[in-house]
C-alpha cells in the first residue's frame, strides 16, 4: 500500500473507534469505500495481502459492530474472485455499497407498515434504521409519539430525539432508568431498536441497556421489534464464536480523579435473548428471530461454505 492509502485506512479506523463514524451501516459503507481504494491501487500480486492488512486494521476499531468485519470480509471475497479484473471488482464493490444504502429505504417501508395510528413507540440509542422507519410512518400520515432514552454515557438518544423532533414527530426524552415507569405511564405500544449484531440463534447485541428494556417490554406484553440490515447478522456465531462485547474508556463515565479507588466498568453493548424479541425487520422482510440462521445461510452462503469446508 502507498503511504497515502495507509494513512486513509488509519484515518477511517480512528474515526470508527472514536465514533466520529458511527452507526453500523455508516461503518460498513466507510470500511467498504476504504477497502475499494486499497484494492484499486494495489498491484495484482499484492492485492489480497494489502486488503487483509487494511481489513485487520479496520476490524480492530469496533469489535462488536459485526457490519464492519462482514463488509471487510465481503470485499476480500470479491477481490479473490475478481483479482484479475479491477474494473469488475470496482463495480461489484460499488454495487455492494449501493445495496447497503438502499437497504434503509426497504426496511423503512417494512417497519413503518407495522406501526399503527396513534402508537406510542419507545426507542433506545440512535439507529438510522429506526429513525427512517419512524419518519416513514409519520410521512404516511400516521400520528405517533416517540419516547427516546438518553442512552448514557454518550447520550446518543439526543441525536435520535433531535432528528425526530425536527421532522415534526412529537418526541419525549427520558433518562435510561425511567424506562419501566414511562412505559407504564405513557402506555407505550411498541419498542423499536436497532442492532449492532444479530446472532444465528436470533440473539441481538445492541447498545447497553437494550436487554433491560426488552425485559420490561416482555413483562408488560409490549411488542419488541428489532430493525437492522442483514449485514449485521453474524456468520461467526454459526460456529459458536462469541461476539466480543466492547469495553470503552471509563473516562466516558467519570474522570480519573472523581472517584478515587472506585472501579468503573463501561460495557458498550449487551445481549438480548431471542426469546424477548418478537420480530426482526430486515431489507428482505420481517422475520421471527428463529429465522436468523436461514437468512444467514441464504445471504452469506459464500462465507459459511468456506468456513465449514
Amino acid at each position: 500500500m502507498t503511504t497515502k492509502t495507509k494513512q486513509k485506512i488509519n484515518e477511517i479506523a480512528g474515526k470508527i473507534k472514536t465514533m466520529e463514524i458511527r452507526g453500523a451501516l455508516d461503518i460498513a459503507i466507510a470500511a467498504a469505500s476504504a477497502m475499494k481504494e486499497v484494492a484499486l491501487e494495489s498491484p495484482d500480486s499484492e492485492l489480497i495481502s494489502n486488503l487483509n492488512s487494511a481489513g485487520d486494521k479496520l476490524k480492530s476499531a469496533r469489535p462488536t459492530a459485526v457490519s464492519l468485519p462482514n463488509a471487510v470480509n465481503y470485499i476480500i471475497h470479491l477481490a479473490k474472485i475478481n483479482k484479475n479484473n479491477k474494473i469488475k471488482l470496482s463495480s461489484e464493490i460499488e454495487k455492494f455499497i449501493k445495496n447497503q444504502e438502499n437497504s434503509l429505504k426497504k426496511i423503512a417501508e417494512f417497519g413503518s407498515s407495522m406501526i399503527e395510528n396513534n402508537d406510542t413507540i419507545l426507542t433506545h440509542c440512535n439507529s438510522d434504521t429506526v429513525v427512517e422507519i419512524l419518519k416513514k410512518a409519520h410521512d404516511c400520515g400516521k400520528k405517533i409519539n416517540v419516547v427516546c432514552t438518553e442512552t448514557r454515557p454518550r447520550k446518543q438518544g439526543y441525536i435520535t430525539a433531535n432528528a425526530l423532533s425536527k421532522h415534526g414527530i412529537p418526541t419525549t426524552l427520558i433518562i435510561d432508568s425511567a424506562v419501566h415507569l414511562i412505559m407504564k405511564k405513557l402506555k407505550v405500544d411498541k419498542v423499536i431498536v436497532g442492532a449492532d449484531t444479530v446472532c444465528s440463534d436470533g440473539d441481538v447485541i445492541n447498545k447497553i441497556g437494550t436487554s433491560q428494556i426488552a425485559l420490561c417490554a416482555k413483562e408488560m406484553n409490549i411488542q419488541f421489534i428489532v430493525a437492522t440490515q442483514s449485514i449485521k447478522f453474524s456468520t461467526e456465531s454459526v460456529s459458536g464464536t462469541i461476539v466480543k462485547i466492547e469495553e470503552r474508556d471509563t473516562s466516558e463515565i467519570a474522570g480519573a480523579d472523581e472517584l478515587p479507588g472506585v472501579k468503573i466498568m463501561n460495557p458498550a453493548f449487551d445481549i438480548t435473548d431471542s426469546g424477548y424479541v418478537d420480530v426482526i425487520v430486515t431489507e428482505f422482510g420481517v422475520i421471527p428471530p428463529q429465522a436468523a440462521y436461514g437468512l444467514l445461510k441464504e445471504k452469506f452462503g459464500w462465507k459459511l461454505n468456506r468456513d465449514e469446508s
